[in-house]
């Protein structure tokens, strides 16, 4: 017989990394929860971590089995849930992972609101540049940026029209000069950022047979998207970014789109949850409440003559 207890203990060692740092969250001792996996290994009569003196990681079995032992704890709450409540009520805990910059400067504002809207919802935001693993990671949901590539995942498309663009501020064009070719950028001054610990140097434009991508080098560099835009708008250099994350500072006059003739790569913006039972009440009602803001946003890329090739 399976226990609940154990199944819980398992994915938050999986999460954590850790028997002490999962018994420490709840208040045990190491070697209970070393106990309750020993346990649960038994049930299944497969090992599920490979253990050392100095690390914990699972094995391939332990790798399949975590998302269904994450769904069973879900449908669980899920179950509980539902007894206190009408199936239609926004309540319960959500755990979300929310990029830097458009998680502070675009999103913050309209999550605040929907929290404010439903007091029964209790929020835990994470924002960081870093990829979540949903199916590891202590969060229920997560948004991101590009085409997703785990079919296991399911999504909600947030904007799907979304691009980058080529951003300055007009102290830095009056003071370098404007470049007119893609080939001029490389001559400038480039604001780059870490995506996921990988620098994002690689900026392509285009598309099919007209696609271009340039090679970019910076002496700044940041692992926050949210700096390298702060410092494109204080006059440091050409930043290439998500068009949600610069659209305000460009209706603003504090950043100007550079070579709009030339398209962007796509930034499709998803919100993403490891099963689709975990889509609940709430989870609907925020993606509602965040994707009709974004698409109004994206569509303001149609002002801007952004999809014309020259």
């Amino acid at each position: 017989m399976i226990r609940l207890e154990d199944v819980t203990l398992f994915v938050r060692a999986a999460a954590l990394g850790s028997f002490s740092n999962a018994a420490r969250e709840v208040d045990l001792l190491p070697g209970q929860v070393s106990a309750a996996v020993h346990r649960l290994e038994r049930s299944l009569d497969k090992r599920l971590f490979v253990r050392s003196t100095r690390s914990l990681r699972l094995t391939a079995e332990g790798e399949k089995y975590l998302p269904f032992a994450q769904e069973m704890l879900a449908v669980v709450q899920a179950g509980a849930e539902s007894l206190h409540s009408g199936d239609d009520d926004i309540q319960g805990e959500l755990r979300m992972a929310v990029p830097s910059d458009i998680g502070r400067n675009v999103l913050l504002p309209l999550i605040t609101r929907f929290c404010e809207q439903h007091p029964k919802v209790s929020l835990r935001l994470s924002l960081s540049d870093q990829i979540s693993n949903v199916f590891r990671d202590p969060v229920d949901i997560a948004i991101r940026y590009g085409a997703l590539d785990n079919s296991s995942y399911v999504a909600l498309p947030l904007a799907e029209d979304n691009r980058r663009v080529l951003a300055a501020s007009p102290a830095y064009l009056a003071k370098q000069g404007r470049p007119q070719t893609l080939d001029d950028i490389t001559r400038h001054h480039c604001l780059l950022f870490t995506m996921n610990s990988h620098v994002y140097d690689k900026w392509s434009f285009g598309r099919g047979d007209a696609r271009r991508q340039l090679i970019v080098k910076s002496r700044m560099l940041c692992d926050d998207a949210d700096v390298a835009r702060r410092w494109a708008i204080d006059g440091m250099g050409i930043v290439y970014k998500s068009w949600i994350d610069i659209s305000e500072d460009v209706q603003a006059g504090r950043l100007e789109v550079l070579l709009p003739q030339y398209p962007g790569e796509a930034a499709p913006l998803n919100l993403i949850c490891p099963h689709r039972k975990q889509f609940s009440p709430a989870i609907r009602q925020l993606h509602s409440t965040l994707r009709e803001h974004l698409c109004a946003t994206t569509a303001l890329l149609n002002t801007l003559p952004i999809f014309h090739s020259t």
